[in-house]
């Protein structure tokens, strides 16, 4: 029988950023990541009939991880948390993940901000890109991304995702419909090395 969920769980590591599957102890430092980046965060997030401090709880992402998990064991996502050090400060998901003829999952995220800037978002994206179009044995990964969220297509542009399009209407986000860009990139595009080690030859910003 197929396996049905190759490439998970799975630790991913380049330098002091690693990207693991979320567990259970992990539910009082996300909670309290999320609770103190509600200004930062909750702009991004999907429309929710509960409270930011409500769907934050511990208890909210014990209920969460459940159905992460459950999705995980049918090949329908890839979900983990980034580690920064030995500190988790963010999210990042595989999601959508179809196979047959497309072979394509979307990818989404979320990182707390005292440690935004640091790099540690565009490592842990080329990291999950780099498994997805691997081990995982996807073709096709997407990010569809806000055209107002400035940060975040800096991060897909660095790392050599393409603009395939624009998608209004798309997402129902902060309590209205809203347009996203969409960025892609698939296996032909990586082929002679890793959307890591694109992002690692990068120059270093003086300063």
């Amino acid at each position: 029988m197929a396996d049905l969920r190759p490439g998970w769980p799975v630790v991913l590591t380049a330098g002091p950023v690693t990207v693991r599957p979320p567990r259970r102890g992990d539910a009082g430092e996300w909670s309290r990541s999320r609770l103190a980046n509600a200004e930062w965060l909750a702009k991004w997030e999907p429309t929710s009939s509960q409270s930011w401090s409500d769907r934050n709880t511990p208890q909210e992402f014990r209920r969460a991880l459940s159905r992460l998990r459950a999705a995980a064991r049918v090949g329908a996502m890839l979900p983990f948390v980034i580690v920064y050090g030995d500190r988790v400060v963010g999210q990042i998901n595989a999601s959508n993940i179809v196979r047959g003829a497309l072979r394509s999952c979307s990818v989404g995220y979320w990182i707390d901000s005292s440690v935004a800037g640091r790099g540690i978002t565009p490592t842990a994206l080329a990291l999950v890109i780099d498994h997805c179009l691997g081990r995982t044995g996807l073709h096709r990964v997407e990010v569809n991304i806000r055209p107002e969220n400035h940060a975040s297509i800096r991060v897909v542009e660095k790392l050599g995702l393409r603009r395939e399009g624009y998608h209004e209407r798309f997402l129902d986000i902060g309590g209205a419909w809203r347009d996203h860009l969409s960025y892609a990139i698939t296996a032909e595009e990586v082929r002679t090395g890793t959307v890591l080690s694109r992002l690692e030859s990068l120059p270093v910003p003086p300063g």
